[in-house]
């Protein structure tokens, strides 16, 4: 590939390295250049061009990124077309992602201009989820190095599909262990089958000795169901308990216990004929991930687990300080839901480009100010504190916003988008909050008791971090995030706002509906007379 500056009358065939934008319209990288292109060029007084042009040994970024992406499908996905020399994979079903490590590392040594990028081995992804991604880095890669990434790829990536089947459920008591306890655990249990379709087929309680729970094992195999789970009033503790010796009294086996996840060290696989039988650890009666749910995923995917399988997870199994994954749905017990510190963020910074020229944010209703407005509303509801991002006409908005006990924070980028906002507001939030709503400052219509709701509906021990308002089952604002999103929140880029890590984690959002004001934000001078808006009087606009 020959690469670097051409007279553009000399272009016509050559891919353009870089987008031009042209007062008619862009001419996007990696388009192939047409005698109508050369006189766009020429009349935009543009006398040279970065391209590329190809050798004949050499392969388009399309078409190499397809042949790699096909090259690494084992199975289980699909592959959305072609662009700017990338193709992407993504799940064909809910499953666990199997990606084979060695084949991905070989792709990605072959030559720096051909990469393969995966999600983590042994993912648990839904169905149309991104799991991969084949990016060649430049215009076009020779015929011998993307020739070699085939041929190492290997069907390196795959989905192994969930499998749905029935599911025994053997649980041992004392004297100490409530039925309350032994409830729970069953519904969090039931909650886990679902993700791959499974259900509880049947329950035993007994007690906790060998006898019993021998008994309990071989009444379980009897009845035909395709997977065993014990979980013992008492934590197993070594190979020699009364779980594993039940297993072997019923004429199974204990195939290993122990394991290097935290939580989850307690955890015990074995088998009884061909049906396999995992002892919990007691983390398992939470919802919370541990490391039971990587061993009972890769169970109903049809993936052996195996003792080196086991062992080799010590690399990422340190959990206990993971909030974001999403987590079966318990609610924890009425009068003991621990009292959380909630703060507002409201995004005042926008230059409302479309307000047609006014700040639509000093606009008045009533002859209030709508920033006032929204600033008086969440002030009124049950919010800890509230801090004010201001940006563009700074000195106007904290004005309009005098004798309000808020806390203000400038953002210098606020030209950037509303992520350079929601990164200021975040970072200036008090230490002790436990979770953030994010407001934005032209919706007067979401009123104290709309914000009261969403945080009622708040429950991150009941797997709800995420908290949305909605009208008429779409998602609108504002949106109350745990502390666990803090980090990513603070490191948004753009002007899409979160919307992406809403994407990301549907799992945790619940949406609470608020009526039309969760989606009604006063944006066009249209929208502003609709609501009864009158603009403010002019001044000098001071950042």
């Amino acid at each position: 590939m020959k690469f670097g500056p051409l007279r553009t009358r000399d272009a016509e065939g050559a891919l353009l390295a870089h987008t031009i934008r042209l007062d008619d319209g862009a001419l996007k990288k990696g388009h192939s250049l047409t005698a109508d292109d050369i006189r766009r060029l020429q009349a935009a007084q543009i006398k040279k061009v970065i391209t590329a042009r190809l050798d004949p040994d050499d392969c388009h970024e399309d078409r190499a990124a397809e042949r790699l992406a096909r090259a690494a499908t084992g199975g289980g996905i699909t592959l959305a077309p072609a662009f700017t020399g990338r193709v992407n994979l993504h799940a064909a079903t809910d499953g666990l992602l199997i990606v084979d490590t060695p084949a991905v590392n070989a792709v990605n040594r072959v030559d720096p201009a051909i990469t393969l990028a995966t999600l983590p081995a042994f993912e648990r992804v839904t169905g149309g989820r991104m799991v991969a991604t084949a990016k060649i880095i430049p215009l076009a890669v020779g015929e011998p190095p993307i020739a070699r990434a085939e041929g190492v790829a290997r069907a390196a990536v795959r989905v192994a599909p969930f499998r749905a089947r029935s599911v025994g459920l053997v649980a041992t008591t004392l004297p100490h262990l409530k039925p309350a306890t032994l409830d729970k655990t069953r519904r969090i249990t039931e909650a886990r089958l679902a993700v791959s379709g499974s259900k509880l087929a049947r329950e035993l309680r007994v007690a906790h000795t060998v006898p019993a729970v021998a008994e309990a094992l071989r009444e379980q195999a009897e009845a035909g169901v395709g997977m065993i789970l014990i979980f013992g009033a008492s934590a197993i503790v070594d190979p020699m308990d009364v779980i594993p010796e039940g297993i072997r009294a019923a004429g199974g086996e204990v195939e290993h216990f122990g394991m290097p996840v935290d939580p989850g060290n307690l955890l015990l696989i074995g088998r009884i004929g061909n049906i396999p039988v995992i002892g919990a650890p007691g983390c398992a009666r939470s919802p919370k991930e541990n490391g039971f749910d990587w061993v009972l995923d890769r169970y109903m995917a049809d993936c052996p687990v195996t003792r080196d399988d086991i062992m080799a997870m010590g690399v990422g199994g340190l959990l206990m300080e993971i909030g974001t994954r999403p987590q079966p749905r318990e609610a924890p017990p009425e009068g003991r839901k621990r009292h959380r510190k909630i703060a507002g963020v409201l995004l005042a910074a926008g230059q409302a480009r479309r307000a047609g020229g006014i700040n639509k944010l000093l606009a008045t209703i009533d002859n209030e100010p709508i920033v006032r407005i929204a600033a008086r509303n969440a002030l009124g509801s049950g919010l800890a504190s509230l801090t004010v991002v201001t940006g563009h006409m700074s000195t106007e908005i904290e004005a309009a916003l005098d004798g309000l006990p808020v806390t203000f924070v400038h953002n210098p980028d606020y030209a950037e988008g509303m992520a350079g906002s929601i990164r200021a507001g975040i970072s200036a939030l008090p230490s002790d909050a436990d979770a953030a709503l994010v407001l934005l400052a032209d919706m007067p219509e979401v009123t104290a008791d709309a914000i009261d709701r969403l945080i009622a509906a708040y429950a991150p021990d009941a797997g709800v971090p995420v908290v949305a308002a909605a009208h008429e089952g779409k998602r609108g604002n504002p949106v109350l995030w745990d502390k666990a999103y803090f980090e990513a929140l603070a490191r948004l880029e753009g002007d899409s706002g979160a919307r992406h890590l809403l994407d990301d984690h549907p799992d945790d959002l619940a949406l609470v509906e608020i009526g039309p004001g969760a989606r009604l934000d006063l944006d066009t001078p249209e929208a502003l007379a609709a609501a009864g808006a009158r603009p403010a009087m002019r001044g000098p606009a001071r950042d």
